[in-house]
């Protein structure tokens, strides 16, 4: 670009116009400030704008507590044995590892309709667990413009999950006992129901936060 030049040496003045380059950085400096404070201003808000935001914090984390609990009882029993199972996240994630096993078993002409139930059930378990774990993410941009439909979005389809995982459960340890009534009995836990619970407080608080809106 054409800068003035010294009349006695011809060298370019490169101090010439530094002003007004400094003021136009510091604008931009200023314009960039202003973006990343708005973006903080709602992460801030978006975790303690207000005590419903806080109490929703607690509501995000009480799910993955009540995985934890029983979600299902599985007793199996013969001339020389007896084994009762208390199911929760840990024997959920164990049981998708032996899925090969679970496969042979869907496969079955027999009982190959039960074991589907119990697939269904898995499966839609272990998708509501991600979902909590995605909105738990989602958090951060709870106070932007599509924040509270995505959170609702969200916990409404954990609820749908948790919903036909436990049906799903109930079918599949009924129509089990029917095939097998003297070796296998199989009930829903109370961890599903608190599991359930969570889900359905975290949807009322979502709720609420969309109609009462927070002040970022």
């Amino acid at each position: 670009d054409w800068r003035p030049t010294c009349p006695h040496c011809g060298i370019n003045l490169i101090y010439y116009g530094m002003e007004e380059r400094l003021l136009e950085d510091a604008d931009k400096a200023e314009s960039e400030h202003a973006v990343f404070q708005k973006k903080l201003d709602r992460l801030k808000a978006s975790f303690i704008g207000s005590p419903l935001t806080i109490i929703r914090i607690v509501l995000s984390l009480l799910p993955i507590g009540a995985l934890m609990l029983p979600l299902a009882n599985v007793s199996f029993w013969g001339p020389f044995f007896e084994k009762k199972v208390s199911v929760n996240a840990i024997t959920i994630y164990n049981a998708v590892s032996a899925l090969d096993a679970l496969f042979k078993y869907i496969g079955s002409s027999f009982f190959g309709n039960t074991f589907l139930l119990y697939f269904i059930s898995l499966v839609t378990i272990l998708l509501s667990a991600v979902l909590i774990l995605v909105s738990l993410i989602m958090l951060t941009m709870a106070c932007s413009k599509r924040g509270n439909p995505r959170n609702i979005t969200l916990n409404s389809i954990m609820l749908v999950l948790a919903t036909v995982s436990i049906v799903c459960f109930n079918f599949f340890s009924k129509d089990l006992a029917k095939f097998f009534p003297d070796v296998f009995s199989g009930s829903v836990g109370f961890g599903a129901y608190v599991f359930l619970g969570t889900l359905v407080a975290l949807l009322v608080i979502n709720i609420v936060i969309a109609k009462v809106g927070v002040k970022v």
